[in-house]
């Protein structure tokens, strides 16, 4: 059984893609220490919590249930090692997408996934891990993903006065912490900055991998890193100007994200 289980899901714009790749780069290294499931391996269950982050509805919440325990049930042995689950959209969108204000769903979907987990493993101890991020730069961030990959019209101004209070990731974490029957860590990502691996260092610390090990990991380059303001404000105006044309919205940002080399 896994002596061990890191729940490590989010938040988004947190450094979170970059995390996860380097995981996924350094498995095999990593292989003797931790077992791995990240968000590639998690579509359906990622596909009905974003669902139940939206609505609420306690029959999508069945749905993430279901999809989370089936993926737990197909899981491997995994005697001696950790096993850490990494995928921000465990705790559903993206604020900001729709009408979507916060994180209130995050505190029930982890107590879905520590139960399922528990019962399938009682034995094993079972943390949470949120990477978290300061309050302007996590809206900044926010935006410019909304932007880029929605039909996000909004300027930066009203975004953040709309969704401001999203940004408070360390009182989400709190109320995490208080509804949910495990150990809850998180670290900051402006925290992050020196260790070798960012982010991915306080994980591996929890895991126990061995210090000795940590210099042959290979850190991944960036991955989903901001556009530039000059891309952002043209991605901005293919919403504007496209707002009620997909095809031609889709068409024009492809175009403005090749030429910036970020297709």
């Amino acid at each position: 059984m896994a002596r061990r289980i890191i729940l490590h899901t989010g938040f988004h714009k947190t450094g979170t893609s970059t995390l996860q790749a380097t995981l996924r780069e350094n498995r095999v290294a990593l292989k003797h220490h931790v077992a791995l499931r990240l968000r590639w391996h998690l579509k359906d269950v990622v596909a009905a919590a974003r669902g139940y982050s939206m609505d609420h509805d306690p029959l999508t919440l069945i749905k993430v249930q279901t999809r989370f325990g089936q993926m737990v049930n197909e899981l491997p042995g995994m005697p001696r090692r950790t096993l850490i689950i990494s995928a921000e959209e465990l705790l559903g969108h993206l604020p900001g997408r729709d009408d979507l204000a916060n994180y209130g769903a995050a505190p029930v979907l982890l107590y879905a996934y520590w139960e399922i987990l528990k019962s399938r493993y009682p034995q094993a101890e079972i943390l949470i891990y949120l990477t978290t991020r300061a309050p302007e730069a996590w809206l900044a961030s926010a935006y410019a993903e909304h932007v880029k990959s929605s039909n996000m019209t909004l300027d930066f101004d009203s975004f953040r006065a709309r969704f401001a209070g999203a940004a408070d990731l360390e009182a989400t974490v709190a109320d995490i912490a208080s509804r949910v029957p495990v150990k809850v860590h998180s670290i900051r990502l402006e925290n992050c900055r020196d260790l070798p691996l960012g982010p991915l260092d306080p994980l591996l610390d929890l895991a126990e991998v061995p210090l000795a090990l940590r210099p042959e990991l290979v850190p991944a380059k960036y991955v989903n890193r901001r556009p530039s303001d000059t891309v952002l404000q043209a991605l901005l105006a293919a919403n504007q100007t496209y707002a009620s044309d997909a095809q031609a919205r889709n068409a024009a940002k492809a175009a403005i994200l090749s030429q910036a080399g970020l297709s």
